[in-house]
């Protein structure tokens, strides 16, 4: 979804400088140079955009979940028997991360805190935030 969004951000960007090319060139030098701070900042935004969607895309290659806003990000990750995944409380109120079949817990997490968890078996893995039970993820495990 993120790389959709960068993707989008800089047709978008694209577009404007199609726009704002030729009417710099046609209202004078002034104009010009708006033009071109305009582009400028546009090619900034697009920058963070991309350096923000590389950073989300890190995070869960180190299979890291961040709790944050009451969501777990990414909620969905595929990886491999064998490997850990840490969940890390972002938020500034505690919160659990709980296997629906009790494979691991958390216990209470404090703003902070780190959880990790070595899957040594394949299989999907549903788990909720105990105490904000509409917060749900899934660890997808293959070999």
């Amino acid at each position: 979804m993120k790389r959709k969004n960068l993707l989008m951000c800089l047709l978008l960007v694209m577009a404007l400088l199609i726009i704002a090319l030729p009417l710099g060139g046609c209202t004078g030098s002034g104009s010009t140079a708006s033009a071109e701070t305009t582009m400028t900042e546009m090619t900034t935004a697009a920058s963070a955009t991309a350096a923000e969607t590389t950073a989300a895309v890190a995070t869960a290659a180190k299979n890291e979940i961040s709790i944050q806003g009451n969501a777990f990000s990414p909620d969905n990750l595929s990886i491999k028997v064998g490997d850990t995944v840490t969940w890390i409380n972002n938020d500034s109120y505690a919160h659990t991360v709980k296997a629906s079949k009790s494979e691991f817990d958390s216990g209470n997490m404090a703003s902070g805190a780190k959880f990790s968890f070595t899957f040594s078996k394949e299989g999907m893995y549903d788990y909720i935030c105990g105490i904000h039970t509409f917060m749900t993820g899934k660890i997808v495990v293959t070999k």
